[in-house]
């Protein structure tokens, strides 16, 4: 799998690019900022790209505006971005700009060797992977009208799950239940959320967004 590595820091760009070698990727080329990066992926056409969120001139969000260059010229290419900080409205941006094969981790996710090249090849797969931290702290926030109260507990566990980017099969590996169990929890969460099946939208990904506008 081709890859290409966009960080100012280059000793942790280097870092990263060197993980993604030994774990089976072919490096491509490394970039410091969002205009190099671009520049790359027109010119390698890699399968996946990996690119800090705040990227020079400004450090805000430069990677993500590189990402959605990179969407518009190379629509297959999965995009994985690292942030050293949760910010929410970056991953919702991520969520309802990018039609899926995109992701958003923490940096520190990057020492888990095993689970980091796996879930880089979940976005080139065209999956949408969160960091489980994010979802974590989400879930963790209450308030005084939850608009996801109509969810039991057991449901709203089940979409924080499905907010990591974890198919129904994955559920059901990870609460240890069968597959026909989870597929009951998911149409009750659609039904209960209002979500009607439709040609246009995808409801898994409308209510992982519900789930994130809410917490």
């Amino acid at each position: 799998m081709r890859v290409v590595v966009a960080d100012d820091a280059v000793l942790f760009r280097e870092g990263i690019a060197r993980i993604l070698a030994e774990v089976g990727f072919e490096v491509l080329g490394q970039a410091g900022d969002a205009k190099r990066l671009v520049d790359l992926v027109r010119s390698e056409r890699p399968d996946v790209v990996v690119t800090d969120l705040r990227m020079p001139p400004g450090f805000a969000d430069e990677g993500i505006e590189a990402a959605a260059e990179i969407r518009s010229i190379a629509p297959r290419v999965g995009l994985m971005l690292l942030s050293q900080y949760v910010e929410v409205h970056h991953a919702l941006r991520l969520m309802s700009d990018f039609d899926g094969g995109v992701g958003y981790l923490l940096k520190d996710r990057v020492s888990d060797l095993g689970s980091f090249a796996l879930d880089v090849r979940r976005v080139a797969a065209g999956e949408v992977v969160l960091d489980p931290e994010l979802v974590t702290r989400l879930v963790g926030r209450r308030r005084e009208k939850d608009p996801l109260a109509v969810l039991s507990a057991r449901e709203r566990e089940v979409l924080g799950f499905m907010a990591q980017g974890l198919t129904n099969a994955g559920l059901a590996q990870e609460l240890f239940v069968s597959l026909k169990t989870v597929e009951g929890y998911v149409r009750s969460i659609f039904m209960k959320l209002g979500l009607a099946p439709g040609d246009r939208e995808h409801r898994r990904v409308l209510a992982v967004l519900r789930f994130l506008r809410e917490q």
